[in-house]
């Protein structure tokens, strides 16, 4: 029951934060996600086709962890100031803290970062699949990041 809650709240947050119409949001300058350790805002401004073999390097990665710690935001794979960052062209990512990770990490932490997911989806504690989750945000998108004021 709990998970399920969680698992609506999240995805209402995303759809409200990040989704969006094909028309753009306002900004949002509070928490609406990780990236590099800290938090940033966004400003959903349209879904993107799939990439293609020419453009497929110029998505980062955005993870939604549908069954987190309390507070847990989605996770972007880099953000502004990141030499990797691509300039907020997102593909979706849904992860799930595995039965075994659950065990190993109670309580479970907040994951801030793509060192965090990393670090945990290789000691086995998440399973991570390319998508979006049910209720979430496009599987592709553009939201630049922005500073949290």
């Amino acid at each position: 029951m709990t998970r399920n809650i969680l698992l609506a709240l999240l995805s209402t947050v995303c759809l409200s934060v990040m989704a969006g119409p094909a028309s753009a949001q306002q900004p949002n300058f509070g928490p609406a996600l990780y990236a590099d350790g800290a938090l940033w805002g966004t400003k959903g401004t349209t879904n993107l086709p799939a990439p293609n073999a020419h453009n497929v390097q110029s998505f980062d990665k955005l993870f939604v962890i549908v069954n987190g710690a309390p507070g847990q935001l989605p996770v972007a794979e880099a953000a502004p100031g990141n030499p990797l960052y691509n300039g907020g062209r997102w593909f979706t990512h849904t992860v799930m803290w595995t039965t075994e990770g659950m065990n190993a990490n109670n309580p479970l932490p907040v994951l801030m970062s793509y060192g965090d997911i990393q670090l945990h989806y290789n000691l086995g504690d998440l399973a991570i699949a390319p998508g979006s989750p049910a209720g979430g945000p496009s599987d592709y998108f553009q939201c630049p990041l922005l500073p949290v004021k």
